[in-house]
C-alpha cells in the first residue's frame, strides 16, 4: 500500500540529551518514569482495594503514557494542549472512577482466556475507530488480552488472512463475513459479525472539475472507486445512480480501489469519484482536489459500514477469548459514540500506527463540523456514529442487493443467513452485561432514499426495481 499521506509533525525543540541516553528533557523523564512507576503499581494492586488510596497525578501519568506511548507524540500533545486542558480531555474518557471500578473488576470475568496473544485486522479507516482505539486505550488490556492490531493493505487482504487463519480476528466490510461465508468471491468459510463497528461515516466525493455536475443523471461515463464489490459502498453507489436512471454496470464504471489510493488516484485523474470511507472524503477536501458530493446518510441515515467479526471456528474454539474481545469492542464503541470524546479520539487514533491521517482531517469526520469543498463548513453531529447493534434486517438488506446485481443467483433463504452470520443475540447478551442500553427486536425497518425496506418482503423488494441483473 502506498503511503502518500504521512501526517506532519510539528518541529522539535532543542533539547539537552537526559541522562538516561533518550533525546528529551528532565522534565519529560520524569515524568516518564512516574507513569512507568504508576503503571507496574496500578498492575501490581488493580485487584485489591488499595488501589483507591493511589494519588489522581499518578493515574493521570498512567493514561497519558497508555493514550501516547510515543514520546514525541505525547511530548507534542502536552504542548498543545496544556497539561489542564489534557487531563480535563482524559479525565472525561478514562475517568478516575471508572480506572478504580476497571481495577476492582480485574480478575472477576468468568471463564479462562483459551488464547490471549491475538492478531487483528484493520483497514486505516474512520470506520474501524473503536476497534483501533481499544488498543492505546488499554480496554484489550484490560481483558486480559495482548493483542496486535495489524494495518492491512486492501480488503481482498483482510478476507484471505482470515481464511488462511493469520488473523484471529478482524475489521470487516459488513457485507464481507455473508459474502465469505456463502462461497461468493471466495472459497465458503463461516464467518461471523460480532458488531457493526460504524453507522453512517461515508461519502461520495467527486474531483472539483465536476462541481457543474450535480446530478447524477449527468455522470454517464463517469469512473468510480469503491473499496470492494462486497461492500456497502458498492451497493449504496449502485442504488444511488440507479436511482437516477443509470445503470451501474453499463453507464458507469465501478472499479475496486483500496481506500489509502482513492485520492492519488482522484488527483492523478484515474477517476472521477468514489463513494469511499473517511477520512480520504475529507482528505481529498483537505488536500482541495475534491468535494463533497453528499454524505451517505442522507441515502441511509444510519446505515452500517463497516463490522467487527472472526470465523465460526474461533468462537467456537476459544468462547472466552471472543466473550472478552466482545466486552473490549462494546466498550470503545460506547465511548466513541459520546461526541465529548471525538477531539481526543481523533488525538488517538491519528498517529502513523492507525490511521497515519492529520488530526484536523480526522476531527472533522468525527466532530461532524467539517469544509465540504463547496466553500461551506457544515455541522453534521451524526455524520459518523459507531452503533454497535448488528441488525439482522441490515443483513437482509445486504442480501438482497447481491441478488440484484447477480452476485449471487437462484434463491436465497435470507433469515436464515442473516441470523446464522450476524449475532444479534450474542451483541445484546453482552451489551446488557456492560450496563449498555440494548433496543428490542430483530428486523426494524428502514427507509433508503425514501423507500421503506421490510426485511419481511427481501425477495419482492430485490426484484421490485426496474434496474437489477435478476431478469
Amino acid at each position: 500500500m502506498s503511503d502518500y499521506f504521512s501526517p506532519y509533525d510539528a518541529d522539535r525543540p532543542l533539547m539537552l540529551k537526559c541522562s538516561c541516553g533518550k533525546d528529551h528533557t528532565l522534565a519529560d523523564h520524569h515524568a516518564a518514569v512516574a507513569a512507568d512507576s504508576a503503571a507496574l503499581e496500578l498492575r501490581r494492586r488493580s485487584q485489591t482495594a488499595e488501589f483507591e488510596a493511589y494519588s489522581n497525578a499518578f493515574i493521570e501519568a498512567t493514561l497519558v503514557k497508555a493514550l501516547f506511548p510515543q514520546d514525541e507524540v505525547r511530548r507534542r500533545f502536552l504542548r498543545a494542549v496544556g497539561k489542564g486542558t489534557a487531563m480535563a480531555a482524559i479525565a472525561s474518557v478514562l475517568p478516575v472512577g471508572t480506572m478504580q471500578a476497571m481495577a476492582q473488576d480485574a480478575g472477576k470475568k468468568p471463564g479462562t482466556l483459551e488464547k490471549t496473544n491475538l492478531k487483528i485486522g484493520f483497514i486505516p479507516i474512520t470506520c474501524a475507530t473503536p476497534l483501533i482505539m481499544a488498543h492505546p486505550l488499554g480496554f484489550y488490556s484490560k481483558e486480559g488480552l495482548s493483542v496486535e492490531v495489524v494495518k492491512t493493505a486492501g480488503w481482498a487482504l483482510i478476507r484471505d488472512k482470515m481464511i488462511n487463519k493469520e488473523y484471529d480476528a478482524t475489521h470487516f466490510l459488513s457485507p464481507m463475513p455473508l459474502a465469505i461465508s456463502m462461497g461468493v468471491g471466495s472459497n465458503p468459510v463461516p464467518m461471523n459479525v460480532a458488531t457493526i463497528q460504524n453507522t453512517n461515516g461515508q461519502a461520495i466525493t467527486l474531483a472539483n472539475k465536476h462541481k457543474d455536475k450535480r446530478d447524477p443523471r449527468m455522470w454517464k461515463g463517469f469512473k468510480f472507486a469503491v473499496p470492494f464489490e462486497f461492500s456497502m459502498h458498492n451497493f449504496l453507489l449502485r442504488y444511488y445512480v440507479a436511482e437516477a436512471g443509470l445503470n451501474p454496470d453499463t453507464d458507469i464504471q465501478i472499479r475496486v480501489v483500496p481506500p489509502p489510493e482513492m485520492v492519488a488516484n482522484l488527483r492523478a485523474g484515474n477517476i472521477d469519484g468514489y463513494l469511499g470511507p473517511d477520512p480520504f472524503n475529507q482528505r481529498a477536501v483537505y488536500e482541495e482536489i475534491g468535494f463533497l458530493h453528499l454524505l451517505t446518510k442522507e441515502l441511509w441515515n444510519g446505515h452500517p459500514c463497516c463490522a467487527f467479526g472472526t470465523s465460526t471456528e474461533f468462537i467456537q474454539k476459544n468462547p472466552n477469548t471472543f466473550a472478552a474481545l466482545y466486552r473490549s469492542v462494546l466498550t470503545a464503541a460506547a465511548m466513541a459514540r459520546d461526541p465529548k470524546n471525538r477531539e481526543l479520539i481523533a488525538k488517538v487514533i491519528a498517529p502513523q500506527a492507525y490511521l497515519n491521517q492529520p488530526e484536523t482531517v480526522i476531527s472533522q469526520v468525527l466532530t461532524g463540523r467539517f469544509a465540504d469543498g463547496l466553500g461551506n463548513i457544515k455541522t453534521v453531529p451524526d455524520r459518523a456514529d459507531f452503533d454497535p447493534i448488528p441488525w439482522q434486517s441490515m443483513a437482509v438488506w445486504m442480501l438482497t442487493q447481491m441478488k440484484r446485481w447477480g452476485y449471487v443467483k437462484g434463491d436465497i433463504n435470507y433469515k436464515q443467513i442473516a441470523e446464522k452470520v450476524f449475532l444479534l443475540t450474542d451483541a445484546k447478551k453482552h451489551m446488557k452485561e456492560l450496563g449498555q442500553p440494548t433496543p428490542e427486536g430483530a428486523y426494524p425497518k428502514f427507509k433508503i432514499m425514501g423507500k421503506e425496506f421490510d426485511a419481511a418482503k427481501a425477495d419482492a423488494y430485490a426484484k421490485g426495481f426496474p434496474i437489477n441483473k435478476m431478469s
